[in-house]
């Protein structure tokens, strides 16, 4: 089960909300390193199953790993995996009320046990690495989305994640911004991080991913790498979805 070259592995999942089967019967295996873009239509569970993921979620059933550890309902063991998962949404999730400096060192302190000159140098290098070095006094009123997004990016890479997730990460943003959010994802492909990204961003799929999965009524449709998903995709349900998706 606990292959050394899979940093996730998902088993047999389920997660219904009542009558809903949002996950359904889900099998997935995530390279170390690798990056996996889940699309499909919205309501196909792609969401959840990035939720199950970081147990924000709790499966109904199946089993989850995470680098060779299966994921239990003791807290103290998901505190200490989800340290090492780093999670980034739709929407920004920022504190109003602190300094973009300080949202990014706040959990380090706090999960990490780093000292606040340590967190505050981390903080700076990642910033400068998403760009808005300039900005880290400033408030999260003060930004525009894609800004507010790449501090959201900069406070999970703080946090030296061994698997960052993304939940639709640019849908909440203008059209302009959005371009801004991919560099900085496309920029962390060459790290070596492993990567889940939820995402309708076509491009973005076919430049970065290693597997492109194609999900909808909570079932994995069809799964293979950028070049055979998008030219000759093998499922009529697959085919569909990106006849609409790329005649846009």
């Amino acid at each position: 089960m606990n292959s050394p070259e899979d940093m996730i592995i998902i088993r047999d999942l389920f997660k219904s909300f009542g009558a809903v089967e949002a996950v359904n019967g889900v099998n997935l295996n995530v390279g170390r390193g690798k990056v996996m873009v889940i699309i499909g239509p919205s309501g196909s569970g792609k969401s959840t199953l990035l939720r199950c993921i970081n147990h924000l979620e709790i499966e109904t059933s199946g089993e989850i790993w995470i680098d060779g550890e299966k994921l239990t309902r003791d807290q103290q063991q998901l505190n200490r995996i989800r340290a090492d998962v780093g999670m980034v949404f739709q929407h920004f999730n920022l504190y109003p009320h602190l300094t973009v400096l300080e949202n990014i060192t706040l959990a380090q302190q706090i999960v990490r046990g780093r000292a606040k000159i340590e967190a505050i140098e981390i903080a700076e290098q990642q910033l400068s690495r998403v760009g808005i070095l300039g900005k880290r006094d400033s408030f999260p009123t003060q930004l525009s989305g894609g800004q507010q997004q790449r501090v959201a990016i900069a406070r999970a890479l703080a946090m030296k994640p061994k698997i960052m997730l993304f939940d639709e990460p640019t849908s909440a943003l203008d059209p302009e911004m959005i371009k801004e959010v991919l560099d900085v994802m496309l920029d962390l492909v060459k790290d070596g991080i492993t990567m889940v990204v939820v995402t309708h961003e076509m491009g973005f799929a076919r430049r970065a991913a290693h597997e492109v999965v194609f999900m909808d009524h909570g079932k994995i449709v069809e799964k293979a790498n950028p070049e055979t998903f998008f030219t000759n995709p093998q499922n009529e349900r697959s085919q569909l979805f990106l006849s609409q998706i790329l005649n846009k």
